[in-house]
């Protein structure tokens, strides 16, 4: 069982959300909280597998959490949830740890396919909003630290990426390629040092931005 803890200031959203997972047979909310200074007490507390949180918040907003709890050390996996099409809010989030980025109009499948994905060590980002931020990435500030220029990637660190884009774990893309999944961790690793990137999100939205995906 995956464990969620919910993090919304609108209490009819935290029960619509929960409401539908509940539907899933394996995810549960363990906890929620209505603002991000309570979300810190309840996440430090429960340890979740995920946390899915809202963008905009009184009193600690999302992004000001994840960098609290970024910098604390004690950051789980996140997902960010938004009813605004924010496209700066998306790369602050992937800036300050977020593994994924949702419209609250998802579809219910579309949720659990995400919490599990970013569970088990993969990212998920709704690819309408990544579409979004590319066209727009030449106008916001990055820090990405990219080799310049960086060394091409191979044929199979490209099909790899390709994976980790559709939010899929180590595991599960050493599965489907038939290889160890250390080998996998290896290759990751390299695409990582290539486009100059600290993390598997940025390292998705780097290749989008060079076209490798």
């Amino acid at each position: 069982m995956i464990r969620v803890v919910l993090v919304d200031d609108q209490t009819l959203v935290r029960r619509g959300i929960r409401s539908l997972l509940e539907l899933s047979g394996d995810v549960t909310i363990v906890a929620e909280a209505s603002d991000g200074e309570e979300a810190l007490a309840v996440i430090r507390r429960e340890r979740p597998d995920v946390v899915l949180l809202d963008v905009r918040m009184p009193t600690k907003g999302g992004l000001d959490l994840l960098r609290d709890m970024r910098e604390a050390g004690d950051l789980p996996p996140t997902i960010l949830l938004t009813t605004f099409d924010d496209d700066e809010a998306l790369l602050d989030g992937v800036r300050a740890g977020a593994r994924g980025y949702l419209l609250k109009d998802v579809s219910l499948e579309q949720l659990t396919e995400a919490i599990r994905a970013v569970a088990s060590g993969g990212t998920m980002i709704r690819p309408a909003i990544t579409e979004r931020v590319l066209k727009g990435l030449e106008h916001v500030h990055r820090d990405f630290d990219a080799l310049s220029p960086a060394d091409p990637l191979t044929r199979r660190e490209v099909e790899i990426l390709r994976l980790i884009a559709g939010g899929y774990s180590n595991r599960e893309i050493a599965d489907a390629l038939g290889t160890a999944e250390g080998t996998v961790k290896n290759h990751a690793s390299s695409i990582l040092s290539k486009l100059g990137v600290r993390d598997r999100t940025r390292a998705v939205l780097k290749a989008l931005e060079k076209g490798y995906i």
